[in-house]
């Protein structure tokens, strides 16, 4: 592994959202304690919201300003290499850096609605920010760790500061969905647990140093010594255990409901962002276990529940009238499809996977937060009553538009660059099959959104129902992630390049085969092939068009 560079960055990152979240959890005497221009419900909820935004902004910058010093620098470390940052964990920190500060704008907006109308009181606003930043800081812990027992506390520690989210409004179905999570998550992790104790146990008795045996680079810089059944155990169990956080299938039964019931910012949160989390720590393991046994083993369990996942959630997609539980569905979809570029392995799959996740992300975000502009403006997601979007709320109907057609993986959006790669990808490692299996279940998913867009977004509006839009704080945030999203879709940045680059050859160092071509645009702008000859990353000229065009 690199050498890592000292940063006090990843410790700064973890300790705001922590700080805020601890002050406004724990002060239920909140309002007695304020001066008095904030005694009344408006000045307290003025005041969370100001809390709130300072949350998110902080984390929002200093996850860039740890992402610059990774593709500076190098992977970055603190607390005697507890903490750990590389190209691959900038990944996903970035996109908790970015979903999070756009559904917490969202949310101030969504939640100021929800006020109104009655759905929650000022008590619940502080506990809906509380938990906000809490969810932020788990989430930011389980991809800043490089302790893998710290890994799996750390995903634990997410459905804390989920569940009470999803539960928000009290109502009957959403503490049903909120409990459902708890059990099944943590039943599911649980088995997360089993894997990461068979992998040190293992490393103890391997490494000279048995303190050692807890950390993830350690482990994948000794991974060819470790015992190879007990590394396949330990990753069908982390398989299974954090695939259960994933949503994958079949793990997936705490995934529709939980999404459906939550506050639609939180929606976007768990779906753009938890979900591809607990896929780091699946990878993680993936490149431990890569290193021990090859290839052959990880990549056939992720195409058989990846492929699985597709197909199923496809056709349930397909069937359901509620709008949120259908994007819960998608969700499911779109893991089975990363976890299937994981499993077609190689520089092109894996960077197709990390590429889906980040344009999954950003575009399930939007739509959640478009969805959520739908309910506070019919006051239901049941698809057969929302009809004509466009025409009561023509921006929150072209957003609507543009998200189900991203989803659908229709050019000049983010989600066909990503989805044509895994095409390529497998059709280069030659799985034919897999990749016209995947074809026809995506074509059972683009029938549904165009469903959407045909009925709920094109059709014909209620007589009753008023024109107007949400207002410009609940489309603002959006309108920057639409933004995003066509961004991806017509060139990858720069910087995203060089980054997705970086952690591919991360991902690859556990793979032994020789020589494996993917073309990718480096900072020179010429095009490398980053391959494994010999036990070493190796870079070489390639005359092949640049992927990331």
């Amino acid at each position: 592994m690199t050498a890592m560079v000292p940063s006090i960055l990843p410790p700064l990152l973890l300790i705001g959202p922590l700080a805020v979240a601890l002050f406004l959890l724990t002060l239920p005497w909140f309002r007695e304690s304020l001066p008095e221009a904030f005694a009344t419900d408006t000045g307290s909820v003025t005041l969370l919201e100001r809390i709130h935004l300072g949350s998110i902004g902080y984390v929002f910058l200093l996850s860039i300003a740890a992402l610059i010093q990774v593709l500076s620098n190098g992977a970055i470390s603190a607390f005697g290499d507890w903490l750990f940052v590389d190209a691959l964990g900038a990944v996903f920190m970035m996109l908790i850096g970015v979903v999070g500060l756009m559904t917490g704008l969202y949310s101030i907006a969504y939640i100021r609605h929800d006020l109104e109308s009655g759905a929650i009181d000022a008590g619940k606003v502080r506990i809906y920010y509380g938990f906000f930043s809490l969810f932020l800081f788990t989430m930011l812990l389980a991809v800043t760790a490089n302790n893998i027992i710290m890994m799996w506390a750390a995903i634990e520690a997410t459905t804390l500061g989920s569940a009470f989210l999803v539960g928000l409004y009290g109502q009957k179905s959403s503490l049903e969905a909120a409990w459902k999570y708890v059990i099944i998550c943590t039943v599911g992790v649980a088995f997360g647990l089993y894997g990461t104790v068979l992998v040190f146990s293992n490393a103890a008795d391997v490494l000279a140093d048995p303190h050692q045996a807890v950390l993830w680079t350690a482990l994948v810089g000794h991974a060819a010594e470790l015992d190879p059944m007990l590394v396949k155990l330990a990753f069908v169990f982390a398989l299974i255990g954090f695939g259960t956080k994933a949503g994958i299938f079949p793990m997936h039964a705490w995934l529709p409901d939980a999404h459906s019931e939550a506050p639609s910012p939180v929606s976007g949160l768990l779906s753009g962002v938890l979900l591809k989390c607990a896929l780091l720590i699946v990878i993680r393991f993936y490149v431990i276990t890569v290193g021990t046994v090859g290839t052959g083993f990880p990549q056939m369990l992720l195409l058989t529940l990846g492929l699985l996942s597709v197909g199923v959630s496809s056709l349930l997609f397909f069937v359901q009238q509620d709008l949120k539980r259908k994007l819960a569905y998608s969700s499911i979809e779109n893991v089975g499809l990363i976890i299937v570029a994981l499993g077609v392995g190689g520089p092109l799959g894996i960077a197709a996977a990390l590429l889906h996740a980040i344009n999954h992300s950003v575009t399930k975000a939007l739509f959640f937060c478009s969805a959520g502009n739908v309910l506070m403006k019919y006051g239901t997601r049941d698809l057969r009553a929302v009809k004509g979007v466009l025409r009561v709320a023509p921006a929150t109907g072209l957003l609507m538009m543009g998200c189900a057609l991203a989803l659908a993986g229709f050019p000049p959006f983010n989600i066909f660059v990503s989805e044509f790669m895994v095409f390529m990808a497998g059709l280069n490692e030659g799985y034919g099959w897999i990749m016209a299996l995947c074809a026809l279940f995506l074509c059972i998913t683009i029938a549904g959104l165009v469903k959407i867009v045909a009925d709920s977004v094109l059709g014909k509006s209620p007589e009753t129902m008023p024109k107007g839009d949400v207002g410009w704080k609940a489309l603002a945030p959006l309108g920057v992630l639409a933004v995003l999203v066509l961004t991806l879709g017509f060139a990858v940045p720069q910087p995203l390049s060089t980054l997705v680059q970086q952690a591919t050859a991360v991902v690859m160092n556990g793979d032994s085969r020789p020589v494996v071509a993917a073309p990718w645009q480096s900072n020179d702008g010429q095009t490398y092939d980053t391959a494994r000859a010999g036990g070493q990353l190796v870079t070489g000229s390639l005359s092949q068009t640049e992927i990331s065009k």
